[in-house]
């Protein structure tokens, strides 16, 4: 794992590359502005209803309507409470990391490993928003993010978190163009005049292909949506490793003059035709 001071890098087990941009202070604000506008309107209607539930008590309640002030009081205390520490806590854990806020500001919590985080991590890091939060306007916890090279907050360094940005939709890397290319090129006749040498056209016989398995298309799925992120030299060699691997199990060798992502797309595409 490395980072740079806007970047987090993670090595996963199959040594692809994994960058997450880290969140910084004024994206963090306006995802706790947004955050603290939804939690203004859930606590006024919320009030306004316990208000309602309180003075509405039918009067032969002698016990409530003696107490109701009380009850009034003790509901406040438990709808802050609520509000403040379970709103963060209970999104996080069960929202992908993600709360109202930091969805429409496209922000993430993360564990520091790049996983997903639990309820327990969650609810430590949120436990801590009121110590970060004191003496007011967050000041600890931005003193806290200045001085170190995440922008981490007291809560996110107990719990072993970090805010990140959501990565970007990667485009696909399968088109309709592609698609009817190498359509036309497997099931078009070979002319009788020796054709040049087309690095788009992959002439793969449907049986061959047809030996590969579910495994064997969710591997290379799996290439593909990592590529993006994977430097050129690794990206190659990667690809030429899977291919021989496929090749090997279809019994065909590799053609010449294509490269080995080509061949790869084909194989896919091919291999969802015959299974559809």
């Amino acid at each position: 794992m490395s980072e740079t001071p806007d970047q987090l890098t993670i090595e996963t087990p199959e040594q692809v590359a994994i960058r997450f941009p880290v969140a910084g202070i004024g994206s963090r604000f306006l995802a706790l502005l947004a955050d603290s506008l939804v939690q203004g309107v859930a606590y006024a209607v919320l009030t306004l209803l316990l208000l309602l539930v309180v003075s509405a008590a039918p009067d032969h309640l002698q016990p409530v309507a003696r107490n109701s002030e009380k009850w009034f009081v003790a509901g406040i205390i438990l709808l802050n409470f609520i509000l403040y520490w379970g709103y963060f806590t209970l999104f996080e854990a069960y929202w992908n990391g993600q709360t109202p806020g930091k969805r429409i500001c496209k922000l993430r919590v993360i564990r520091d490993s790049g996983r997903q985080i639990t309820f327990f991590e969650s609810m430590t890091r949120n436990l801590l928003r009121a110590v970060d939060g004191f003496p007011g306007f967050y000041a600890i916890g931005v003193v806290a993010m200045l001085a170190n090279r995440r922008n981490r907050r007291l809560g996110d360094l107990a719990a072993g978190t970090l805010v990140v940005h959501e990565r970007a939709p990667e485009p696909p890397l399968w088109t309709a163009s592609v698609s009817r290319t190498i359509t036309a090129a497997v099931f078009t006749p070979v002319p009788s005049a020796p054709p040049t040498v087309d690095p788009n056209a992959v002439d793969l016989p449907a049986d061959a292909v047809a030996r590969l398995g579910p495994d064997d298309l969710n591997l290379i799925d799996h290439f593909f949506a990592r590529a993006i992120d994977i430097d050129v030299g690794r990206r190659r060699q990667l690809a030429e490793r899977l291919v021989l691997q496929i090749t090997a199990k279809m019994g065909v060798p590799m053609p010449t003059g294509v490269t080995p992502e080509r061949l790869l797309e084909s194989a896919a595409h091919i291999l969802r035709s015959i299974r559809r």
